[in-house]
């Protein structure tokens, strides 16, 4: 398991040391920037809350484009671009007063966050060989785990000081990180964007209706991520006798397996066929997953402490296998010339779920209790389980495509 987690030298090492910086510098921002809005700046929650919504939205809205962008322009170019601005807007989050920065700021640095994920996406499929893409998105994944739990063990310590000068220092630092993360990119070789068909569209993601609606499919998928990190921990508080320190026994589960397992969960997903294996069988372990949470509920504290972390396992290798999946789908159901139009798409799906997922998480489940759980287990068994017939109706549009 340890050796998956050593990028091979060249391209790939790059982009993982490249990933590392980013994602430490996106770690220490998260711990540290609601907090210096609200207590620093002096930003009302709500309004703290409304931008961030705001932000993911935006940040929705520009992963296509930016995806576009990238297939006419370069990937590698275009992901310097947008995550050097990103750093530098991060560095301007220490200078915010008022609402009205404070939402044109965090909405830059969401929309360059997603937009850059796009032109990555495509800059993997552009230089790393077919057979080895969704290998080396998995290893990039468990990268970004390591790099977000060193960042918010350094923003834990801004947290413990609590003082206006630190805060700064810290975002100003997370924006040197994401700026330095891009600069990484100049050691990759720059692929040169396939020419689009004559015939064929600008937006030809738009026109491929067997992925748009594995797209919606992966909407519903991904509000896993806001059912651990937004309804669990409201559950557990509020509906179970756990202890509460037990959610963080969940968290470090989950990151630890996502680091140590992710790599492993890719194996044999570098097509359709097997990405949709993956998807299936994490439709499967998600929906277990909500309903082992369900029966936390009226507990003894140590039991329900135990079901708890059995549902959290279930969870997580859903996640590991969830991410395998879309990787291997947007991938290999995208034509050369359009891989930053298929991952600009996906990554507006990841955007789209995590606005969702927190408002439909805890609308059903706190609002109903145990029988919420059971909703989102048939909405996910439902997501994963109509893959297969997504996928067959994808790879027929792909083989009837004349080739270019």
């Amino acid at each position: 398991m340890l050796r998956d987690l050593v990028p091979p030298p060249g391209p790939v090492r790059i982009l993982a040391v490249s990933g590392l910086a980013r994602t430490t510098g996106f770690g220490t921002m998260v711990a540290v920037a609601v907090l210096y809005f609200t207590r620093v700046a002096d930003i009302p929650p709500e309004r703290v809350g409304l931008g961030m919504t705001i932000a993911a939205l935006c940040g929705a809205v520009a992963s296509p484009f930016a995806g576009n962008l990238a297939d006419r322009f370069g990937a590698r170019d275009s992901a310097i671009v947008l995550v050097t601005i990103q750093g530098l807007a991060v560095a301007c989050y220490g200078f915010v007063g008022g609402f009205v920065p404070f939402m044109i700021a965090v909405s830059i640095v969401i929309s360059c966050h997603s937009s850059a994920e796009s032109a990555r996406g495509a800059l993997v499929a552009g230089i790393v060989e077919p057979d080895r893409r969704v290998k080396t998105r998995a290893l990039l994944h468990s990268v970004t785990n390591v790099g977000l739990s060193l960042g918010a063990l350094a923003g834990g310590v801004a947290l413990q000081v609590d003082t206006r000068s630190v805060y700064v220092g810290m975002l100003i630092g997370c924006g040197v990180l994401f700026a330095g993360s891009g600069l990484v990119y100049l050691r990759l070789p720059r692929p040169e964007p396939v020419p689009r068909p004559a015939d064929g569209s600008r937006w030809e993601v738009l026109r491929d209706r067997p992925f748009t609606l594995f797209i919606a499919l992966n909407v519903l998928l991904v509000m896993h991520d806001s059912v651990l990190t937004v309804v669990l921990p409201l559950w557990i508080a509020e509906r179970t006798n756990a202890p509460v320190s037990v959610y963080a026994g969940i968290l470090l589960l989950n990151t630890a397996l996502v680091v140590l397992f992710q790599v492993r969960a890719s194996r044999g997903t570098d097509n359709v066929a097997g990405g949709v294996r993956a998807l299936r069988t994490s439709g499967v372990l998600l929906a277990v997953g909500c309903v082992v949470y369900a029966l936390a509920a009226g507990q003894p504290s140590w039991l329900a402490a135990v079901i708890l972390l059995v549902g959290a396992a279930m969870h997580v290798f859903g996640e590991l296998l969830h991410g395998a999946g879309s990787w291997a789908l947007a991938f290999d159901l995208a034509p050369e010339h359009a891989h930053g139009q298929y991952q600009g798409v996906l990554n507006m799906s990841i955007q789209l779920g995590g606005v969702i997922g927190p408002v439909l998480g805890t609308a059903v489940v706190m609002g109903t209790g145990w029988p919420g759980w059971v909703v989102l287990a048939v909405v996910m068994l439902g997501a994963g389980l109509t893959a297969p017939t997504v996928a067959r109706w994808a790879s027929r549009r792909v083989a009837t495509e004349p080739s270019t």
